[in-house]
């Protein structure tokens, strides 16, 4: 028997500020298979420029180091996507058309976000071959992939 190959999943700012900012429980197994790199992550530069852009916002109180840790982390594990090209997919949420589109110009299984203009697509995205979940979804699904 062989093995399957690790999902593809985008991430989104708000999840990603779960596993390393708020250290948020219900995410730490999902942020475990992401880390141990059962899951490949994407990344685009929008979203490293918004990633860059909320650590530095005063309201989280990060040091530079700190913020800094959390790029070069985030740089690690996520696989660049160099071109990214529109979805089919609009997101009512223009900030969010960044996700949906690296979602699809990658081919994703999975966006995993807790955004509610995105997790509206769901339906519509999973025609299209993409799953917008939730990061405890996107766990159950890590898990029955594995």
């Amino acid at each position: 028997m062989t093995a399957r190959s690790p999902a593809l999943a985008v991430l989104d700012t708000n999840v990603l500020l779960d596993f390393w900012v708020f250290d948020d429980a219900r995410t730490t197994p999902l942020r475990a298979v992401v880390e141990g790199g059962s899951v490949r992550t994407l990344r685009s530069g929008p979203l490293v420029d918004e990633l860059s852009d909320v650590l530095s916002r005063p309201a989280f109180g990060l040091t530079n180091e700190r913020r800094c840790t959390i790029l070069r982390l985030w740089d690690r594990i996520a696989t660049p996507v160099e071109q990214v090209f529109p979805s089919p997919l609009a997101c009512t949420d223009p900030s969010d058309q960044k996700f949906l589109d690296l979602a699809h110009t990658a081919r994703a299984d999975w966006l995993v976000t807790k955004d509610k203009a995105l997790l509206k697509l769901a339906r519509r995205a999973r025609a299209l071959g993409l799953q917008i979940v939730e990061p405890g979804a996107a766990m159950s699904l890590a898990l029955d992939r594995g």
